[in-house]
């Protein structure tokens, strides 16, 4: 059976410049603030990357997003997939609950989020080749 490995994280955060130091200083990541009209998402790169992919096999990426106060603000993890549509079946099968309808991301490839029979939330993305 293939592998399908972990290639995304999102983390929130109260304090994005807080969240920046601490990350900058700990970890080496760079970051880079998004700004309100991308809802002040913050990049954190923690390996090479070209073109939305990391250039060391095995190592991600991720965002940090702005905390809010609501339910399900948690850290998510994104699994990549060569048929996002034929996980998602296997997801239900499985007991797993999908969140939300297969979304294009432009550029990126094809995303979606769901729940496991734990209440984890985590992502699928196909990307685009």
């Amino acid at each position: 059976m293939k592998m399908n490995p972990v290639v995304h994280f999102e983390m929130p955060a109260d304090d994005n410049k807080r969240m920046i130091t601490f990350y900058s200083k700990v970890f080496g990541w760079g970051t880079k603030e998004l700004g309100p009209e991308m809802g002040n998402f913050v990049t954190a790169n923690t390996t090479e990357s070209e073109n939305n992919q990391t250039k060391s096999p095995g190592t991600i990426n991720g965002v940090f997003y702005q905390k809010n106060g609501g339910v399900g603000q948690v850290t998510t993890l994104t699994i990549q997939v060569g048929d996002i549509a034929a996980f998602r079946e296997s997801i239900v099968k499985a007991g797993g609950k999908i969140s939300g309808e297969i979304m294009e991301m432009p550029g990126l490839g094809r995303f979606l989020s769901f729940f496991d029979t734990e209440g984890n939330r985590a992502n699928l993305i196909q990307p685009t080749h």
